[in-house]
């Protein structure tokens, strides 16, 4: 496997790892836990993520039920597999 496709399978589980992240996050307020928007963390991770996130959105609500993390990240697990070789 060639270099760059090693780089490419990085960077797409550190993705992955992202967009899980940010849906833990998602869930604090539920707990009680209030997190600051402006944060600069949390704001890093809302521009990494966001790009993949809100183009799915429009697909993948259903009421007020968002699927866009799920959809993502196996769409981004089907890309590693291919880099990969399966």
């Amino acid at each position: 496997m060639s270099a760059i496709a090693n780089i490419l399978i990085i960077l797409l589980n550190i993705l992955q790892w992202a967009i899980l992240i940010r849906v833990l996050l998602s869930w604090l307020p539920m707990a009680g836990i209030r997190l600051d928007p402006y944060n600069p963390v949390i704001k890093i991770l809302y521009d990494i993520t966001d790009p993949i996130l809100v183009p799915l959105r429009r697909f993948t609500t259903f009421g007020m039920m968002d699927l866009s993390p799920i959809v993502a990240f196996l769409i981004i697990g089907f890309f590693i597999s291919i880099l990969g070789g399966f």
